[in-house]
């Protein structure tokens, strides 16, 4: 029984030394962080917000560290391609993913067989948000939310609204507005907001759901029109566009965050360090005169900040599937 004693205490002696180790390693790791290239994912094609974003911080980090900072396109499944590569990715800091609500949990949330989770992708950091817009071309017959409301009820299957792909963000906000609205409207898939504006502005869809920093080059040359934003105030880029509310649409509004998440697992020390950096660089006077351009809010804060975030919006998709304005598919 003595002998099992010793042998029993020997395990737990030897788990604390395994564990404080292991520790001591994290800590270290993330006093050297990073030393070598660091890869940001971007789940969506080139010309994105989080695409946009994550090339600014990519600048700005790369900057602080004395590394490269490697941005990586990969679109796909509204998302799920490059989300997938990065839960999957070895839990170092080494690769990290720019996101939004699509890739990180709408996509895991609303398909029967996801090949990852929320819990497979730890928040780093939320960059900023902001709330998303619609923009048509400019020769699509409404020229506000509340003609485009009319004319897809006086048209059914008539208008077609492009999103960066299935369960982004913008398509589960298209899905909200048809719901609240009453209207036949036609959702159109890409790989990315670059490829669904570039649509737009060729006439081949009407319009699409996106960000003022997507659009931002398309609405100052007049090559596309705002119908609307979907948030509580206007934006102070448009400041002639009015919201959803004024236009009298209620229960579609929707806003965009766009954060920075690591592979679950990743060191809690290296998470740290790298929102400590990030939030460095959200401080720049150049970083926020972007952001403004773009009609982006800085946010900021710990991980533990974007967490609350990202619960808070699982709670909300699981309630409009519950309701039955979202589907499981």
């Amino acid at each position: 029984m003595r002998a099992l004693r010793l042998v029993s205490h020997c395990f737990v002696l030897a788990g604390i030394l395994t564990a404080g180790a292991s520790a001591a390693l994290s800590q270290s790791a993330a006093t050297t962080y990073p030393t070598k290239a660091v890869h940001f994912v971007v789940p969506f094609a080139p010309g994105a917000s989080t695409d946009l974003v994550a090339r600014l911080f990519g600048q700005k980090l790369s900057a602080a560290w004395g590394q490269p900072v490697v941005v990586e396109n990969r679109g796909g499944a509204g998302g799920g391609i490059g989300a997938e590569q990065a839960a999957r990715a070895e839990p170092d800091g080494y690769t990290l993913m720019v996101t939004n609500q699509g890739p990180s949990i709408l996509n895991a949330l609303l398909r029967k067989t996801s090949s990852y989770t929320v819990a497979d992708l730890a928040p780093v950091i939320e960059f900023g948000y902001s709330p998303l817009i619609v923009v048509a071309n400019p020769q699509f017959p409404a020229n506000d939310m509340k003609e485009l409301v009319a004319f897809a009820k006086a048209n059914p299957g008539k208008v077609t609204i492009g999103t960066s792909g299935t369960n982004s963000n913008p398509h589960i906000a298209l899905e909200v507005l048809k719901t609240v609205t009453g209207t036949d409207i036609v959702h159109v898939p890409y790989r990315g907001t670059g490829p669904s504006l570039n649509d737009v502005v060729a006439g081949s869809i009407s319009g699409a759901y996106t960000t003022t920093v997507s659009a931002e080059g398309l609405i100052k040359s007049g090559r596309v029109k705002v119908l609307g934003v979907a948030g509580t105030k206007r934006l102070a880029v448009i400041p002639d566009v009015p919201t959803y509310a004024e236009q009298g649409i209620a229960g579609a509004d929707a806003a965009v965050w766009i954060g920075l998440v690591a592979p679950a697992r990743t060191p809690k020390p290296v998470v740290d360090k790298i929102n400590r950096d990030a939030n460095a660089s959200l401080q720049n006077a150049d970083v926020r005169e972007r952001f403004a351009q773009w009609g982006l809010e800085v946010e900021g804060g710990t991980p533990e900040r974007f967490e609350v975030a990202i619960k808070a919006e699982v709670e909300r998709i699981a309630r409009l599937i519950k309701a039955g304005a979202l589907k499981v598919e």
